[in-house]
């Protein structure tokens, strides 16, 4: 099959035949010496903590630990002694409180991605940080209209998130509440990258590898490389997918299962949509309904290019990538009888009718220039690399306004926007004919993306970046403040 084009995906996108307008797997990967471990082993899925009467209380220890990765003990970076990390289960209104402990030997902090929480204080504080040896007690008041869905934990300290991401530290959050939908069993599935050498340490990234981001030899499902999953026919299954990667873009295919999505992010679909393929940008989260039929298929994240990037004197690199196998399913035994229809949600909120009170335009650049992040490449919003003490955009609580982000790069940049959802209005000149929400939405090489945003519920600063985070660890981050 050949690599999907940027334009085809947001053609996808905007037909709905693809979960999302984005997509691509990164050039350069980074290289270790240990030969990939064999797959085979069922998968296991992280431990699920229950929130109970309003509040869930956890303790996530960041450590570097030898642990079972990819069927083989490794020494990695984990929370609690796990890769991922336990997956954190709650309902709108309830209280996440969470004391992180930092055993690491740099300063980190904890980002609840996707969550429409305050950044204030000690709840989605990127600028909070905790040294070795610290810890911190978090607490994250989820709101009591807060859409259920697939959200996600992992660090934040600008300059080393890439680093402690690829290296273990993510984990699942599922905020319940939903309608229940008839189903045999739900499955989540943290998909992540990695590469260790020949002594199952994660291996250093190369700057070449950074300046692309960086992608890892190794694709895992929870930790595992390749797992069996087993279902009888016409069993149906909810999948709740994770792009934890650090920059791999994943195109996921399962070819002769039924496979329906549900919704992306927080967005939420009215009706099931048959796909053949699903395409999620670092960060992005899928909510997918596999009705089993007989046989073996193979979950595979397939081609796709999503740019290059200028080397300067070494000459542009592409970012094409092949296809992986991700995980395994064998369909065998008794058919079950057939359960009943999925059955329709509430529609989506549609923030087009309203006049926007505020029209922006943010612009990302990548390039040669100055005495930036390695090799004088240098990542920019608005020619600006990121400060925290400087305020890029002020905004007024309640205001709903428009965003323009237009990418200049020869790359594709997945942008992403701490605690307020994202309605996208358009991809790259494509008028969307219904409302879909995003936290993470790509913005083509040399396209550009309208987004819409309601800023409300809370004030304080947060920031938006690319979500290739070795990108927003080199500078492509800013910051905004609600007053």
């Amino acid at each position: 099959m050949e690599p999907i084009g940027r334009r085809q995906a947001l053609q996808l996108g905007a037909l709905g035949v693809a979960g999302v307008v984005i997509g691509g797997v990164g050039f350069f990967q980074t290289r270790g010496l240990a030969p990939p471990a064999a797959g085979g082993a069922a998968l296991v899925e992280p431990p699920m903590l229950r929130s109970r009467e309003g509040i869930l209380r956890v303790e996530l220890e960041a450590a570097e630990r030898q642990v079972t990765v990819a069927g083989q003990r490794a020494t990695v970076l984990s929370f609690n002694g796990q890769v991922p990390g336990p997956t954190l289960v709650a309902l709108p209104g309830d209280r996440l409180k969470v004391t992180m402990v930092n055993r690491l030997g740099s300063p980190t902090n904890l980002h609840v991605h996707g969550l429409h929480v305050s950044p204030q204080a000690n709840s989605d504080n990127p600028f909070v940080s905790i040294d070795p040896g610290e810890k911190f007690d978090y607490e994250f008041a989820i709101p009591l209209g807060h859409p259920p869905g697939m959200y996600w934990y992992h660090p934040h300290p600008h300059g080393l998130v890439a680093d402690q991401v690829f290296g273990g530290l993510y984990g699942a959050i599922i905020i319940d509440g939903g309608p229940d939908l008839p189903t045999t069993r739900e499955r989540v599935l943290v998909i992540s990258d990695l590469t260790l050498d020949d002594a199952g340490r994660v291996t250093p990234v190369p700057t070449g590898a950074a300046m692309m981001g960086r992608e890892g030899e190794l694709v895992l499902v929870n930790g595992q490389l390749n797992p069996e999953l087993s279902a009888q026919p016409g069993e149906r299954e909810r999948w709740r997918v994770v792009n934890a990667c650090t920059s791999r873009y994943l195109r996921l295919a399962l070819p002769g299962q039924q496979v329906q999505l549900l919704g992306m992010d927080s967005d939420v679909q009215a009706h099931p949509t048959e796909v053949d393929e699903v395409l999620l940008a670092p960060g992005n989260r899928a909510d997918l309904l596999v009705t089993a039929r007989e046989g073996t298929s193979a979950l595979r994240t397939l081609d796709y290019d999503r740019g290059s990037v200028d080397m300067g004197m070494m000459g542009g690199r592409s970012s094409a990538s092949g296809p992986v196998t991700i995980a395994t399913l064998t369909v065998a035994g008794s058919a079950v009888a057939p359960l009943p229809l999925v059955p329709d949600r509430p529609s989506q909120a549609d923030l087009r009718a309203q006049e926007p009170s505020r029209r922006r335009e943010l612009t990302l650049r990548a390039g040669m220039g100055g005495m930036g992040a390695g090799m004088g490449m240098r990542f920019t919003i608005d020619g600006k690399e990121f400060d925290h003490e400087r305020v890029d955009q002020e905004v007024h609580a309640g205001a709903l306004e428009e965003w323009t982000i237009r990418n200049l790069a020869p790359m594709d940049h997945p942008f992403h926007l701490h605690v307020w959802p994202m309605q996208v209005v358009k991809q790259d000149g494509v008028t969307l004919a219904e409302p879909m929400w995003r936290d993470v939405v790509n913005v083509p090489a040399g396209g550009q993306t309208v987004v819409r945003i309601a800023f409300d519920d809370f004030t304080g600063r947060t920031v938006y970046h690319c979500h290739i985070l070795d990108h927003e660890d080199a500078g492509m981050m800013g910051v905004v403040e609600v007053t």
